[in-house]
């Protein structure tokens, strides 16, 4: 998957009519106050993209707390927010990147190469003094085509059957990958043999990415012998995985795979082995 990766605040700064900017502020433990944000003041044009609404699907106590949506709903929804095959789209949202780069990947899943990450996010933006409004936008509809890359998610059969042949990478955060501690997911644990890369690693401390030959070092220490093409990257619920896929990207490591099911899905059947230490 090849294309845009990040856009810096003042390349958006300097056109910003020129790009379809998407809010995806989020916060997994208050699920209202993204939008409840984005509706206090967000960049000029931008709509908003609920993580839990638009860019997931419906949980049924077994898929994951955010599995991918059908892609023809979410195709559907971009066409509602008049989405055009052209347009470049910048996603951003109240953090590392990390909410955005979810919808980032879902754009380029179903063929939307022209997409971009803000780098440093709304943060960065504020601190700037670049502008801000509270006023939403309205867009034509429009029917947005759709050109799925099918070979760009697998699926918790798939990671089943391939475990010990492709390399998992999970984002994350140390003691959560051990299994030492566990705040969101009723069991702590990890999928066996998966390796390790927090995804809050792939910034620095100002929230914007480091230089992409740092994060290649990075990623390559773990990947080892591994290709790129041969990584799937999962988290709790498919979110923090797509920023490691997006680091990727930055770094020119392209190929990676995404199990939107993630550790969360994973341990919905007691059957599947866990590994923990």
């Amino acid at each position: 998957m090849s294309g845009s990766t990040l856009v810096s605040t003042a390349e958006l700064s300097r056109d910003l009519s020129g790009w379809r900017v998407f809010d995806c502020r989020h916060d997994l433990a208050k699920p209202e106050l993204g939008e409840s944000q984005y509706r206090e003041g967000h960049l000029p044009g931008a709509a908003f993209a609920s993580l839990d609404r638009d860019l997931s699907a419906p949980k049924d106590g077994s898929n994951g707390r955010h599995p991918l949506p059908d892609p023809a709903a979410f195709i559907a929804w971009l066409g509602q927010q008049g989405l055009k095959s052209e347009d470049r789209a910048a996603c951003y949202d109240g953090g590392n990147g990390a909410m955005a780069a979810r919808l980032w990947w879902m754009l380029r899943w179903v063929g939307h190469d022209k997409a971009a990450v803000l780098d440093g996010g709304f943060a960065k933006w504020v601190k700037e003094g670049r502008p801000v409004t509270s006023e939403v936008p309205r867009f034509a509809p429009t029917r947005y085509p759709i050109r799925l890359r099918t070979e760009a998610a697998v699926d918790v059969h798939e990671v089943k059957n391939n475990l010990g042949k492709a390399l998992l990478v999970d984002a994350r955060a140390p003691a959560r990958w051990r299994g030492e501690s566990e705040p969101i997911d009723p069991i702590a644990g990890r999928i066996p043999g998966a390796r390790n890369r927090f995804n809050v690693e792939n910034v620095r401390a100002d929230g914007t990415f480091k230089e992409p030959d740092e994060l290649k070092r990075e990623f390559e220490s773990i990947l080892g012998d591994h290709r790129a093409s041969e990584v799937v990257h999962y988290c709790g619920s498919g979110v923090a995985a797509c920023h490691n896929l997006l680091a990727m990207e930055v770094a020119g490591l392209s190929g990676g795979k995404l199990y939107a099911g993630s550790w969360s899905e994973w341990i919905a059947d007691p059957r599947r082995p866990q590994e923990r230490g």
